[in-house]
């Protein structure tokens, strides 16, 4: 087995790890001992896949807000708009352009960004997902196969918030979102930090594997290889303050069986203020990326 960042083939196994959310199937993390990625071992092929995601219970891909865990993803999430919007105004230096979110999920940030003035594409394989964007936002996203038709060097900034994770073909994805950006094009990929004080706590429960449709699980110095090997350069790591609290709190669900309020807010706290002194503790990191 060929690691998709470095091109070795020197794995450790880290343990085993239960699928919580949908399947309840157990899978095996492995370690690249060269660039540190780790990868889901015996995860679906992208023709299999699917029924991994057919659940209300995962929530990126519906607007549930059944319980308190999910009211908080909600909110959080309608929040975070305005937020990402600002880091994108910040590192592209523009109001508006022309923008590319790549796994849009039900399409409110699109619709969000549309909103603001900007030309927004987005691309999402979820067919449900496509139809519950095009029902309640009056949007129509593109599927991932029509990634390939984009013109190349059209876009000032391509969004992946929490997406890179889950797509199996890893190189091919990164150059082609490479050639459609414009030569002073901004990459912006949000993904899980397996290296965070919440994940170290939490080891197979941790909420942020997610297997199998995590496929890949970065460290900041696998995903620094990857856009190395791509040609492409991370210019700065910034936090997603609020998933380690989210992150924490689900976690306990799958430890205990059910959420742990006092425990999920304690090491959220906990890994939040390690983040405070050292950005690469957070349990997600956003990559600026440019080439």
């Amino acid at each position: 087995m060929t690691c998709p960042v470095c091109g070795l083939k020197n794995w450790k196994l880290i343990f085993e790890i239960k699928d919580f959310s949908i399947s309840q199937q157990q899978f095996s993390l492995a370690e690249c001992e060269n660039c540190s990625l780790r990868i889901t071992v015996g995860a679906p092929d992208k023709e299999s896949i699917g029924p991994y995601y057919k659940s209300e219970e995962y929530i990126s891909h519906t607007n549930t807000n059944k319980g308190i865990v999910n009211q908080l993803y909600q909110w959080v999430r309608k929040y975070m708009l305005s937020k990402k919007r600002k880091l994108i105004e910040d590192v592209s230096g523009k109001k508006v352009g022309a923008l590319l979110d790549y796994g849009s999920g039900t399409g409110a940030f699109v619709r969000y960004m549309q909103q603001a003035g900007w030309n927004t594409t987005g691309i999402e394989p979820d067919a449900d997902a496509r139809q519950v964007a095009t029902e309640q936002f009056q949007i129509n996203l593109l599927d991932a196969s029509e990634l390939e038709s984009l013109n190349t060097a059209q876009f000032d900034v391509i969004t992946l918030w929490h997406v890179l994770e889950h797509i199996h073909d890893l190189q091919r994805t990164i150059q082609k979102l490479k050639d459609l950006l414009k030569p002073d094009g901004v990459l912006i990929i949000a993904v899980p930090n397996y290296t965070s004080l919440d994940a170290y706590h939490y080891g197979p429960y941790w909420a942020a594997y997610d297997v199998p449709r995590h496929l890949y699980h970065f460290s900041p110095y696998s995903m620094e290889q990857l856009m190395k090997n791509n040609g492409l350069r991370v210019m700065s790591k910034k936090p997603l303050w609020f998933d380690s609290f989210y992150v924490s709190l689900l976690s306990t669900r799958y430890q205990y069986g059910n959420t742990n309020y006092v425990d999920g807010f304690w090491q959220g706290l906990r890994s939040t203020r390690k983040t405070m002194s050292d950005v690469e503790r957070c349990s997600s990191l956003i990559y600026v990326v440019t080439q």
